[in-house]
Formats: structure tokens, C-alpha cells, sequence
């Protein structure tokens, strides 16, 4: 939680991996809140019981909602999914605003890429969501120890590159030092 807020603040796009990241935790805990409490809030160094119980009810809220929108096996929390919403919301404003070209020029260089991600998955997902599922599947892929390509790790690197602008001007946005209204 202290982590989420931290990079909800500072990269919504590391926020977002984090989340995925997060839900796929407790599916391995079974959604069971007191394995979740034992195993990982137990642990986690804090500063007071206070935010240790602020902690374990931050996953045990995660836990619920993820038994209500009936995501226990797969799929995204609604909150996740509106983050990606609200992204490709701001990525179609940036790229028509016209106001960032290194955001459309890399965007436009990477494009090549999510499209055969689309062709591979067979899915109507956005052209940002298409990006981050190709990123944390390369995080999966990481942390299991799975070798990669070369032409993998090169396309990693292009679409982090854009996400990174993604973020970045989010964020600038966000803080009104990006205007791309007209």
C-alpha cells in the first residue's frame, strides 16, 4: 500500500505493473487474508501498529473487491482497469494535441509493435493496454528466469521508452505544466 501510493503519485504506469503484480500476489495467498497477514504484513517493516493495520486492511480490501468484480482466477480490479482508461484517454489527447512530438514519434516507432501484439493475441485491447500487458509479461518472464530474445528484450526496451513518455507527461499534465488543449 505504502509502495502503491508512493508510485501512484510518481509513475502511473509503475503503479499500474505494481497492481497487476499485487493481485496476482494474493491469487498465490488463495485471496486468504490471514495467509496475506501471516506471510507479507507480518513482515513488512513499518512504523507503528497503526500502519501495520492500515496495511492488512488495504489487502483485505483489494481481497474483497477482487471476490466482488469475481476476478479470483484472472482479470484486472476495476480501479486497475480505470487507470488504463484514463491513460488511453491521455494518450489520445497528447497524440492529437500534436503539442509532443517525441511522444507521437515514439509512439508512431513502437505502433509496429503493439500491432503485432494484436495480431498475436487476437484481443480489441487499446494500443496502451497492448503495451502493458506486453510488459508484464516480460516481468513474468524475468522473474521466472525464462530465457529471452534478443528481438524480445529490444521491443521491451522500446515500448518501456514509451511508457516512460507516457508517464512522464501524465504526470506533467496532472501537475498543469502540460497543457494540450487548444
Amino acid at each position: 500500500m505504502f509502495i502503491a501510493r508512493k508510485l501512484k503519485r510518481e509513475n502511473i504506469c509503475e503503479y499500474l505493473l505494481y497492481m497487476w503484480q499485487i493481485e496476482d500476489l494474493l491469487r498465490a495467498f488463495n485471496l486468504d487474508a490471514e495467509a496475506v497477514n501471516q506471510r507479507i504484513v507480518a513482515h513488512y517493516p513499518v512504523n507503528s501498529e497503526s500502519e501495520r493495520k492500515e496495511l492488512s486492511e488495504w489487502y483485505e480490501s483489494l481481497i474483497e473487491m477482487m471476490r466482488l468484480e469475481n476476478i479470483q482466477e484472472k482479470g484486472h480490479l476495476q480501479l486497475n482497469k480505470n487507470i488504463i482508461i484514463e491513460l488511453e484517454d491521455f494518450h489520445e489527447l497528447i497524440l492529437k494535441s500534436g503539442k509532443v512530438p517525441a511522444y507521437n514519434a515514439k509512439f508512431f516507432h513502437v505502433l509496429p509493435f503493439i500491432n503485432q501484439f494484436k495480431l498475436k493475441a487476437d484481443n480489441n485491447l487499446s494500443d496502451v493496454e497492448q503495451c502493458f500487458n506486453f510488459q508484464y509479461g516480460y516481468l513474468l518472464l524475468r522473474m521466472k528466469k525464462t530465457e529471452i530474445s534478443a528481438q524480445t528484450q529490444q521491443t521491451q526496451t522500446e515500448i518501456s521508452k514509451f511508457l516512460v513518455l507516457l508517464a512522464r507527461n501524465y504526470q506533467l499534465h496532472r501537475n498543469g505544466e502540460l497543457d494540450l488543449e487548444e
